[in-house]
């Protein structure tokens, strides 16, 4: 199949640089770094082994793409105001949109800016960064999970799944609400509590009391999704998290580098409508309720 990738950073660069390593053909947006790719290439530093695609597919502007079978939105949702522009000239009558970020609630803001096109979740359990040009780190982990949204031809989910594994990549199709809330129980402790402590997750997790808060908060993401009655969620699962980040390198998610280098957090997706869905189910969420409300204080009064 042919993919087009928007948003090719730490995310969206990995699976779109493996994709075309295993011979798809990928065509890449770029923004900064477009001058310093197209003349070097776009190299990935993975603990799986190190690659470089000598001469990438690469673009300024979306309406230079030939129309994908598959794209893959790696942007931060912060940047979803830009997708009415950005996503229509790679849209065919069959193409599938998976966006492949971070939070609740997204592919049901899409879906109002696109009626017609097929969208699915990327949940992608991965460690990498991109913090200079050209340049993807891939420092642990790297599966996805697909969850399909509103994709009606499944057998193009199926090609995608067997695509993704040619390319090494382990992948799995998952219910989707499942697969949300999901990664939620992750997203929502580890990446609000690096930015308000100014720390990696090693450190929340070495120490006693920051562990037993991540704890707590991954224990309000499982009752709240039960209480929607999101199959899927339960304390062995919260466990394997924890388990899971014992195991992995010390990381900086995606919030903590945000706020690093001065971009805007995506408080929305991550935290506000997540934290309402719970109330409205009769199962707040008061621990995150307050890391919310410490992000957007910080980030008010940068």
């Amino acid at each position: 199949m042919r993919y087009g990738i928007i948003g090719t950073g730490a995310i969206g660069g990995f699976y779109g640089a493996r994709l075309a390593k295993a011979g798809q053909e990928v065509h890449f947006l770029l923004h900064n770094d477009y001058d310093y790719v197209l003349r070097h290439g776009l190299e990935v530093h993975s603990w799986q082994g190190d690659f470089k695609l000598e001469h990438p597919n690469v673009y300024r502007d979306t309406h230079e793409m030939p129309p994908c079978d598959v794209v893959l939105v790696g942007l931060k949702t912060t940047n979803n105001r830009l997708l009415p522009d950005l996503l229509p000239p790679l849209l065919h009558d069959k193409t599938l949109v998976v966006l492949i970020q971070n939070g609740i609630g997204v592919e049901a803001d899409v879906q109002q800016m696109f009626p017609n096109v097929s969208l699915a979740a990327g949940l992608a359990f991965i460690c990498s960064s991109k913090s200079e040009p050209g340049v993807v780190r891939h420092q642990h982990y790297g599966s996805i999970n697909i969850g399909n949204y509103s994709c009606r031809d499944t057998s193009l989910i199926d090609k995608l799944l067997a695509e993704l594994r040619e390319a090494g990549i382990e992948v799995n199709l998952v219910d989707y609400e499942t697969a949300r809330w999901r990664k939620a129980v992750w997203n929502m402790p580890f990446n609000g509590m690096t930015v308000a402590l100014g720390c990696q997750t090693l450190d929340l997790m070495q120490h006693p009391l920051s562990r037993r808060l991540i704890w707590e908060q991954m224990m309000e993401v499982v009752h709240a999704a039960q209480a929607m009655g999101v199959p899927g969620l339960d304390e062995a699962f919260a466990e394997k998290m924890m388990q899971m980040t014992d195991d992995m390198v010390p990381y900086s998610p995606s919030m903590r580098l945000d706020w690093d280098f001065h971009r805007p957090m995506e408080i929305e997706y991550l935290y506000t409508r997540p934290l309402q869905l719970a109330r409205e189910a009769g199962c707040p969420m008061p621990r995150l309720e307050m890391l919310e409300a410490e992000l957007r204080f910080m980030q008010d009064n940068r």
